[in-house]
């Protein structure tokens, strides 16, 4: 539990610690941005002027140790999620970690055991989960609507989208993968917990790399580095089983030569019903009186957006002492499955998901 007014830290004052500051700053009367750092100080001192931010700090290790910060958001690369959120954690503090949670489920597992020894928050930044369509959705299937949802096909399609060709977004060690690790996560996210959160047991997968290594289907994220390397994918595709029977289909490219509104979908099929999202707009799908029905869902035309809930939503798990709908155990999850997908791809099997461990 926390009284008064969260104290907040920012690792990362690039373009996600810009987000981050952004809306924390609009709950105001919940939280004070305390501190930030960034490995270019002059961003991290724009940042602080922008956003009234009191402390600038010259390390992560600076901020996490800081006396008046509770809660650390990190918004850096992948290969620095794990070492900076146990430091955070084991530091007292509360953590609102970047997705994907960590470059692999092994760093995933340390992130994990270091939030259970801890009586601390710690929320994995999945802001899909709080986009107003899918929340309809969820509050629907909660109701009963679809029924057993037996199965489910996600993804999200760029057609020409490869971000920060040769920096850390194409480098395996760095970012822990292509578009499976970056875009993919978020589906593979919305779609667990809209499913209901089953436990996956096993996994099969393909991952190609056809545009990257010829520097072709670059997108316009990111400066790119034409010194640099690729050596992940740029499409991955699977399938996942779950121990309740149920299966989830997953495909993600950042390149595809295919026709893509490069919106992100999921669409669930229930005993009862079904329910469908892409991009912006989703509909509710069953039968009446013999016929196909369904309903579409709209955003709210006030709708104040994903990401101010994502953060409202950590600022009351640290308030009210409660677990995080995007909690540790959904992150590793996450990167459980997607080591299984690179591993199946690999050895060309069906990979058996280990929960013993």
């Amino acid at each position: 539990m926390s009284e008064g007014k969260v104290k907040l830290g920012i690792i990362g004052a690039g373009n996600i610690g810009g987000v981050h500051a952004s809306q924390f700053s609009k709950l105001q009367e919940l939280c004070e941005l305390t501190a930030i750092t960034d490995v270019y100080r002059p961003q991290a001192e724009r940042r602080a002027a922008k956003y009234g931010i009191k402390h600038v700090l010259d390390t992560p290790e600076a901020l996490v140790q800081h006396q008046e910060v509770e809660a650390v958001i990190i918004g850096v690369p992948n290969q620095y999620h794990a070492e900076l959120a146990v430091k955070a954690l084991e530091a007292g503090k509360h953590v609102l970690l970047e997705k994907p949670m960590a470059l692999n489920g092994e760093e995933a597992r340390k992130i994990y055991e270091a939030a259970n020894q801890t009586d601390k928050v710690l929320m994995v930044s999945h802001q899909m989960r709080f986009e107003s369509v899918p929340m309809q959705m969820k509050a629907q299937i909660d109701r009963g609507e679809l029924g057993r949802i037996y199965t489910a096909k996600t993804g999200w399609y760029r057609r020409k989208g490869i971000p920060g060709w040769g920096t850390w977004f194409t480098r395996m060690n760095e970012s822990g993968g292509g578009p499976l690790i970056d875009i993919g996560v978020h589906m593979l996210d919305l779609a667990l917990y809209l499913m209901g959160n089953p436990k996956p047991v096993s996994v099969y997968g393909a991952t190609y790399a056809e545009f990257g290594p010829k520097k072709k289907g670059i997108g316009t994220w990111g400066k790119p580095n034409w010194s640099g390397a690729f050596d992940v994918e740029d499409l991955a595709t699977a399938l996942i089983k779950m121990e309740d029977g149920s299966s989830l289909s997953l495909e993600v490219s950042w390149a595809v030569h295919m026709d893509t509104d490069n919106h992100p979908f999921i669409h669930l099929m229930g005993t009862e019903g079904g329910a469908s999202y892409r991009g912006p707009k989703g509909k509710l799908l069953t039968e009446k009186f013999d016929r196909p029905f369904e309903v579409d869902i709209m955003k709210p035309e006030d709708d104040e957006g994903e990401r101010l809930r994502l953060s409202r939503h950590f600022l009351a798990c640290i308030m009210e002492g409660k677990e995080p709908i995007s909690s540790a155990l959904t992150g590793l999850t996450n990167n459980m499955i997607i080591d299984a997908i690179y591993e199946s791809s690999r050895t060309g099997n069906e990979v058996k998901l280990d929960w013993n461990r």
